[in-house]
């Protein structure tokens, strides 16, 4: 029984909704009460912009730092110096670095001429010391094999004959030293000195061809035969070693071996440049013509590798970066027209170009944003980096069509057809509208109203949401 009556009370209100809707679109003109507002169709031109604010960036901003560490010895600039590309900025002690210089210089020196050397193979002289060390020990070789050969075969009879006669001799010698000794008076001390010394020498020499004699009728012992053979083989060695060393001086140098100089003449030029450039980057230079914006860098103390020793600013061209909603970006193309405004400098009107917009977002804040950079075009005006500006780019305008403020747009709740309420007299009736472009308060009217209608805002309406436009 109470769902059966809740039933026909939803039924009613239903049908009250429905009779009165009808009853509002079939009404007449009425006087409102409480009428506010009011305002005319009117013709014109509707631009529609995208806005967005920024700061001022140099065409180029570039933090220059020492590469080669030291103590600065001299700082050539101050901040706001204009300067050259090219023109000395700042030094640090080089003293070192040109010694390095100067050692790699020599060692490059020294490696070029050990691959001249080789590309020309060996002096004449060269080549004749080789030979005649060379001849030598083959002739060192000779007489060891014919020492040797004489062991073996033992004395010939011209040599025992020899060593006899000497033996013979050697005996007469001391029998006529010995009488001379003995002739002498002793009372005469210094002819018995010199007859004592006389006799004495006999003896040895006669000593020396005995044991001569001996030595070849008993034969070369075992001993003497391999010292013989030693000194066989060692002669031939040497030979050897000799007759390689000359080869290896006609041959010339080896594929390998030029190789491996022209990489040690390689790593000696690299060294050398390597050392150059530290000596160049001890003195910093300026990039590209521009300011002097920032210096970090005293004389007499050591040059900071934690941030740029010089900041330059290129001043030749300034640009704007700004950031675009993501509603707004879709409009915007490369190419277009932008009024800069800048809050240090109200009463100047710049124009600028949409260069480039960012193909990927950035999201802060939860709000995606898109950068765009616009250059600015030449101008008399002072500009100086990071200063806030205003850019506007028009990015739609269409002329000669109707327009009427936004706030007198309504919407029909039941249906969604946007209206307006249209003055004619004294009275106030509904008009429907097909609406075009929006932009910052102002509707283009495609159809339903004509230019000079007069159309107002009734107090308890509802508004149309225009989506913050």
């Amino acid at each position: 029984m109470k769902r059966t009556t809740l039933y026909v009370i939803v039924g009613a209100i239903l049908i009250a909704v429905v009779i009165g809707a009808i009853a509002w679109r079939s009404r007449p003109a009425v006087q409102p009460e409480g009428e506010t507002r009011s305002a005319a169709v009117e013709r014109g031109t509707l631009r529609v912009a995208v806005s967005a604010s920024g700061s001022v960036e140099p065409q180029a901003r570039v933090g220059l730092a020492f590469e080669t560490p030291g103590r600065v010895v001299e700082v050539v600039v101050e901040v706001g110096d204009t300067v050259a590309a090219g023109d000395v900025l700042a030094r640090v002690d080089s003293d070192p670095l040109a010694l390095q210089v100067r050692q790699a210089q020599a060692a490059l020196a020294s490696a070029e001429a050990q691959l001249a050397q080789l590309r020309a193979g060996p002096r004449p002289e060269e080549v004749a010391a080789a030979e005649a060390n060379l001849r030598a020990v083959q002739a060192q070789v000779s007489a060891a094999a014919a020492n040797l050969d004489g062991l073996k075969a033992g004395p010939t009879g011209a040599q025992i004959a020899a060593a006899e006669a000497d033996l013979s001799s050697a005996i007469l010698q001391q029998k006529v030293a010995q009488m001379a000794y003995d002739r002498t008076d002793k009372q005469d001390e210094k002819r018995k000195e010199q007859a004592n010394y006389d006799l004495y020498a006999a003896n040895e020499a006669l000593a020396a061809a005995q044991a001569r004699l001996d030595e070849l009728l008993a034969g070369a012992d075992a001993n003497q035969v391999r010292a013989a053979q030693a000194n066989v083989w060692t002669a031939a060695a040497q030979r050897d070693a000799a007759q390689a060393q000359l080869d290896l001086l006609l041959a010339g140098a080896a594929d390998a071996q030029i190789a491996a100089a022209q990489a040690r003449v390689a790593q000696a030029r690299a060294a050398l440049e390597q050392a150059q450039l530290s000596l160049e980057n001890a003195t910093l230079r300026a990039l590209f013509d521009g300011l002097v914006a920032e210096i970090n860098a005293t004389a007499g103390e050591m040059a900071s590798s934690g941030k740029p020793a010089i900041t330059l600013v290129d001043t030749s061209r300034f640009r704007i970066r700004v950031s675009v909603d993501e509603m707004d970006v879709a409009r915007l193309a490369e190419g277009q027209t932008a009024q800069v405004t800048l809050d240090a400098l109200p009463d100047a009107l710049i124009t600028g170009t949409v260069e480039r917009i960012a193909p990927a977002a950035t999201l802060q804040g939860g709000v995606v944003d898109y950068d765009v950079v616009i250059g600015l075009a030449p101008t008399d005006a002072p500009i100086r980096a990071d200063m806030t500006a205003n850019a506007t780019v028009i990015v739609e305008e269409l002329a000669d069509v109707l327009t009427v403020p936004t706030w007198v747009v309504r919407v029909d709740r039941n249906t969604g057809q946007t209206y307006v309420d249209r003055k004619v007299g004294d009275k106030i009736e509904r008009v429907d509208v097909e609406l075009g472009v929006r932009y910052e308060g102002v509707a283009q009217v495609l159809d339903g109203l004509a230019e000079g209608d007069v159309v107002v805002w009734v107090p308890g309406s509802m508004p149309f949401n225009f989506g913050g436009q």
